[in-house]
């Protein structure tokens, strides 16, 4: 499909600039400015804080985000209408993850640092509600580079926004290391309801299913080992987010509309 008017320059310079932001922040402490997130996330752990291996995620979660500004920024692209669409939405959510390591690496885990992850939060899921309302069936291109990054991006957002703001909490003393497992628990257990109904709502988005219970399978792991509630809630709102993406994915069309 053809858009009258090209996408302005303005547009493709912008998300470009903002995965230079959200991949070139990472870098901060490495060249002495800041302290790791890792660290920062140790000295506020919670009783949800996923296993560290889990965070091995953002490697392709960037990649995808670098083909994504490449891509987009191409001149075959400038009539792109799914662009058009998401285009400033996601400049926004990937330079606000940049913004956000910045400032927790400045200033640890704190209700800012949750209120810049979810402003990123937010975008991603605007990103997410064109692409399954997506009319026209995605290019090869437009599934693989668009659909799968900012499914993926969106569900380890909302993971990590659900972490981030417990961590706040612990940060600004509210509970401890170990203290309330049951409230975890809970909050895991809202955190996979919520994650579910945005898949079944979302035509049983496969990648978004999958990548949230990637982050659920890192706390069952890790947090799930001290406390017996919080390992049944994740289990339990793992089940619920792939039931929802079988059950809504037994529908042809919406295999072809995430799958081709």
């Amino acid at each position: 499909m053809i858009q009258r008017q090209p996408r302005s320059a303005l547009q493709r310079i912008a998300i470009v600039l903002a995965v230079v932001i959200q991949i070139g922040a990472t870098f901060l402490p490495q060249l002495g400015f800041g302290e790791p997130i890792g660290d920062r996330s140790d000295s506020v752990r919670t009783l949800i804080t996923p296993a560290g291996w889990a965070f091995a995620i953002w490697g392709p979660l960037f990649f995808g985000s670098a083909v994504y500004a490449i891509w987009q920024a191409l001149s075959a692209q400038r009539h792109n209408t799914l662009l058009a669409k998401i285009g400033w939405s996601s400049a926004v959510a990937l330079s606000m993850q940049g913004v956000w390591a910045i400032y927790t690496q400045f200033a640890n885990l704190t209700f800012i640092s949750a209120l810049i992850i979810l402003v990123s939060l937010i975008a991603l899921l605007a990103i997410m509600r064109t692409l399954v309302a997506a009319e026209r069936p995605f290019s090869a291109a437009e599934r693989i580079i668009v659909a799968i990054t900012f499914s993926a991006l969106a569900a380890w957002l909302t993971a990590a926004s659900i972490v981030n703001i417990t961590a706040s909490l612990v940060y600004h003393g509210v509970g401890g290391e170990a203290a309330f497992p049951m409230i975890a628990a809970g909050i895991v257990l809202v955190g996979g309801v919520f994650a579910a109904l945005a898949v079944a709502r979302s035509r049983g988005n496969p990648w978004y299913a999958l990548v949230f219970c990637w982050a659920l399978l890192a706390i069952y792991f890790r947090d799930g080992q001290e406390s017996g509630a919080i390992a049944a809630s994740a289990v339990v709102s793992g089940v619920l987010v792939l039931g929802s993406a079988l059950i809504a994915l037994r529908h042809k069309a919406h295999r072809y509309h995430w799958l081709g």
